[in-house]
């Protein structure tokens, strides 16, 4: 079968082959090494710039020492300190104003500068930028705009050489990441319903949350598929 797409989603555990160095000749037929190697040789040769260099270097070493025992608050402390930054930026919902004046204490204690901007500066109503009353969570009432890009741009401006996101909106998030010149982290994805644990979702799709599912559902979902429901089989 001659495959288009990358289909990682659809390799078995009993293949996952370019953990041991075997993609090449055990991966499947949608493995990326099958269907695209000379985008990966491309990427592969991104990691001879300086910088990329030395974030991938630094990333593994964080890895390997806190393995399984590094909560991802101290692997941020310990990636930090080890790419040298002296200012760390947070980006945060407003409803984790307490959470972030906790983590900026931690990372002051640890000898960092810490600038914080929450998601509601400057206040913006939503209808300026067009929102319909009936749009908001509480018409009748004001409602700021959440304000991502000021977000990255203030933390951008004041030096921050690395940011951490907490909590912020899917798609306020991606205008974060957007904007942000300095490199980012996600310390909190929200998900109000599960207490902002979103993987719980996928824990529970055959189950709980079933609701997930769209019309094509196949009839018995495979928690680890041997072969996906779009004719992912494992042909070489």
């Amino acid at each position: 079968m001659d495959y288009q797409d990358p289909a990682c989603a659809y390799c078995p555990s009993t293949v996952r082959a370019c953990r041991a160095g075997e993609a090449e000749t055990r991966g499947p037929g949608f493995c990326p090494s099958k269907v695209d190697p000379e985008t990966q040789a491309a990427a592969r040769a991104l990691y001879e710039e300086p910088e990329t260099h030395r974030v991938a270097i630094e990333s593994a070493r964080v890895e390997a020492e806190g393995y399984c025992k590094w909560t991802r608050v101290e692997e941020i402390v310990q990636f930090s300190k080890k790419m040298g930054f002296t200012k760390i930026g947070i980006a945060n919902c407003i409803s984790f104003v307490d959470h972030a004046y906790v983590l900026t204490g931690i990372l002051e204690s640890h000898g960092f500068d810490v600038v914080s901007v929450a998601c509601k500066n400057g206040n913006i109503p939503k209808e300026e930028v067009g929102l319909e009353e009936h749009e908001k969570i509480r018409p009748g009432n004001f409602e700021a705009l959440c304000n991502p890009v000021a977000q990255a741009e203030l933390l951008n401006a004041h030096g921050c050489e690395f940011n951490v996101v907490m909590g912020l909106c899917i798609g306020h998030d991606s205008l974060f990441f957007k904007y942000a010149r300095g490199l980012s982290t996600v310390l909190v994805a929200k998900d109000r319903v599960l207490g902002h644990n979103p993987i719980a979702a996928l824990n529970l799709a055959d189950s709980y949350y079933s609701r997930l599912w769209g019309p094509d559902r196949p009839a018995t979902p495979p928690k680890v598929p041997v072969a996906g429901r779009h004719g992912k089989t494992l042909a070489k």
